[in-house]
Order: structure tokens, then C-alpha cells, then sequence
């Protein structure tokens, strides 16, 4: 009988458990509750790219040796002037002498080589080519130097607090070339959401270039430096580095169901650490992140308008709302209040705000998306008044 009681109470908890589970499932809710990340590397941040949300972190802020992870700047720089119309992807880059000369990892190109600039960013993203970052830098500023000089100017546009270039490669050991885990994600999210077609380079795992030179034509292999590509299939990039000063560094992107996490490892005692750690790191996000996104597509109420040309406004959202769920939230309980004034003051301007989108959670303000007004109004003057008596004379004649 005992025997028969326990197996029974089992059965009965095992019943149970999986009431509960089935019914976190019906209610938007993550099933499986994830321990924190085991992570060994001193310094990280996981990052949902979307919101720029952060998940989790350890010593993020703390200045390190980036290496070649600094070439997430010089890739940013690059796709700025490629969408600024200024560089095209057919442009040839010619190596110089100081190109050639760069140590580290390199794509080997010979003074006086011309690749187009297509190529180049394939040496940068897949293979972490220095002496291709510096020929880049070079085209585009004249000198690494000058190039450099738009880094930390990119940098300080970003509101970089712990971040200062001296090279476009991350080959230097200077104690002035310097970054954060928490910087590296904002310029990897930058990089990302602003130029996604970063991926079409940084998801290469090999592939061929030609070196076209005095000596002749050789066929040269780029090889991703990026092992997470063949090791976590959610995987889309995104950059390594290692120096003896900095040690192993990843900023690692992946992609699951439309949703994009940053990982930034820095200072990694070894490779198959940095690795591991990302994986842990994109793993933990995944399991206990949840993506609510509202494209604010409903119609808004037209805005009264007092003094102005027209007696009222149009009105439309500054874009979509997205939120970032970490707590295991019911996100169908999330609640949009319009707040909108009774009425506004002309002249408005196209693209003023007007009022706000207000989302809630059990009461809780967990974000908002301004309304802005979706023209111009002017403010009347006095042949402005007149009309509007001439035409209420006229309608009810």
C-alpha cells in the first residue's frame, strides 16, 4: 500500500507540474526557468539589439585592450560613407607600403595591390585583416591617422565614456587605445541595426580572393576567424580580437526568432573559452527573454487645433513600440493608454510632438512612443479669420 501511495503522489505531482507548464505556455509566459550564465571571462555584456536593452553584465564599463574587435569602428566608419554615397563597393583600394608592412593577422597584400573595396571588407570582417583595415583607412582619410581621428569622433557621437582609438586594427599595445564591454555593444549594435548588411560579410566562413601582382595571380583563403559560426547555430557575427595585452575578445551576434542578442566578451584567459561563454551568454538571453512589439498601426484621433489655419491636426506615431521581457511577464496584459491635451496652440510644426503612447504593465509604465503631428498648421492671421466668417456666411445662407 505504501508502494502504491508513493507512486500515486508522483503521478499526482508530475500532474500537476505539468498543468502549471501548459498554462504558463497558454499565458505568453517562458516555460523554462534558466539559472544566470556561467561565464568565466572577467568582463561581459549581453545586449538585445532592437532596444538596446541590457540583460546581463559583469564589470562592463571597465577599460580594456580591445585588439581587433576595434575594427567594429572601422567597419562602422566604412558602411557610413558606402551609405553616405561617398565610397562604392567597386572602388579600387590600393595598398601602401605601411599597409603591407602591418604584423598581426593579415591578408598578405603586396605594396602597390588593388582590391576593390568589396574584397577588403570581406579580409576585415572574415579574416581580421590589418594591413586590409589600414589600405581602407587610408582611402577613405588619406592617412590611418586622419582615419582614426573619425573614429574617436564616431565614438564621442555615441557617448562612448571609456572608449579612445590610437589604430583602425587594434594591433597597437598602447595603454591609450582602449575600449568596454559595454561600448563594443553599443558600436556592434550600431553596426548592426543601422547597416545590417554587415552580415552578407561577417556570416562568411571561407572564401576565396585573388591577389592580382608583379609576381602574378594567387589564390589566397580567407578563413572566419569567428569559430561560433560552426558552433551555435543562431549565429550571424560578428568580430574577435586577441593580443598578448588583451587577450581573447568576442562580440558575438545571433539571431532566434527574429530576435537579435550582442554578447561582448573581453579579456577571455583563452579561445574555447570565449566561445563557450557567448554561448552561455546568448543561451541564458534567449531562455529568458520575451519580444512584446506593437507597430502602432491603429488609427489616432484627429488633434483640436486653437488659432490656427486649419481647426484641427492629423496625427501619427513616432514609429513602433518594442519592450525587452526578462521577468516572465504576461505580455497580453500589457496595456496602451493615447494621451493626447485637449487642445494645441498654432503654429505646429510636421514632427512636433503632440502627446504619447503609454504602455503599462499591472499599472506599471514600462515605456512609451510619442505622437507627433503629421503636418504643419500655420497660425491664422487676420485675412485668415476673415475667410472662415465669409465661408460660415456662405454654409448657412
Amino acid at each position: 500500500m505504501k508502494v502504491l501511495r508513493r507512486i500515486a503522489k508522483r503521478a499526482a505531482v508530475w500532474l500537476i507540474s505539468g498543468c502549471l507548464v501548459l498554462n504558463a505556455g497558454w499565458m505568453g509566459m517562458p516555460i523554462q526557468a534558466w539559472a544566470a550564465p556561467d561565464v568565466t571571462t572577467p568582463s561581459y555584456i549581453l545586449m538585445e539589439a532592437s532596444t538596446g536593452q541590457v540583460i546581463c553584465e559583469k564589470d562592463a564599463d571597465m577599460r580594456r585592450s580591445p585588439a581587433s574587435i576595434t575594427k567594429l569602428m572601422t567597419l562602422l566608419i566604412v558602411f557610413e560613407h558606402l551609405g553616405s554615397g561617398r565610397i562604392h563597393l567597386d572602388d579600387l583600394v590600393t595598398a601602401s607600403a605601411h599597409a603591407k608592412s602591418m604584423g598581426g593577422s593579415q591578408v598578405y597584400l603586396e605594396e602597390g595591390e588593388s582590391q576593390t573595396l568589396d574584397t577588403m571588407i570581406k579580409c576585415i570582417a572574415v579574416a581580421s585583416g590589418n594591413d586590409a583595415s589600414t589600405a581602407v583607412a587610408e582611402y577613405i582619410a588619406g592617412s590611418e591617422s586622419e582615419f582614426v581621428k573619425l573614429m574617436n569622433e564616431k565614438a564621442d557621437a555615441l557617448g562612448l565614456q571609456n572608449t579612445h582609438f590610437e589604430d583602425c586594427c587594434g594591433l597597437t599595445d598602447s595603454d591609450s587605445h582602449y575600449t568596454s564591454a559595454r561600448d563594443v555593444a553599443v558600436i556592434s549594435r550600431e553596426l548592426i541595426t543601422k547597416h545590417p548588411e554587415v552580415f552578407n560579410y561577417t556570416q562568411i566562413w571561407m572564401e576565396d580572393i585573388v591577389h592580382n601582382t608583379q609576381a602574378g595571380a594567387s589564390v589566397f583563403t580567407l578563413s572566419s576567424t569567428n569559430k561560433l559560426l560552426k558552433q551555435y547555430e543562431w549565429a550571424t557575427g560578428l568580430k574577435t580580437g586577441f593580443t598578448s595585452k588583451a587577450m581573447y575578445c568576442l562580440s558575438a551576434t545571433a539571431n532566434r526568432d527574429g530576435m537579435e542578442l550582442i554578447a561582448v566578451l573581453m579579456g577571455a584567459p583563452d579561445s574555447k573559452t570565449r566561445f563557450q561563454d557567448a554561448i552561455s551568454l546568448l543561451n541564458y538571453g534567449y531562455s529568458v527573454s520575451q519580444m512584446y512589439r506593437d507597430e502602432n498601426k491603429d488609427p489616432l484621433p484627429v488633434q483640436k487645433v486653437e488659432g490656427g489655419i486649419e481647426a484641427e491636426l492629423n496625427l501619427a506615431y513616432a514609429g513602433p513600440f518594442e519592450y525587452l521581457d526578462t521577468k516572465g511577464s504576461n505580455l497580453s496584459q500589457i496595456q496602451k493608454e493615447i494621451s493626447l491635451p485637449g487642445s494645441v496652440t498654432a503654429p505646429i510644426a510636421e514632427g512636433d510632438a503632440i502627446g504619447e503612447a503609454v504602455y503599462k504593465i499591472d499599472g506599471t509604465r514600462i515605456g512609451s512612443v510619442s505622437i507627433l503631428a503629421a503636418q504643419s498648421v500655420d497660425k491664422a492671421g487676420y485675412k485668415d479669420y476673415c475667410r472662415k466668417v465669409w465661408i460660415m456666411y456662405l454654409m448657412n445662407r
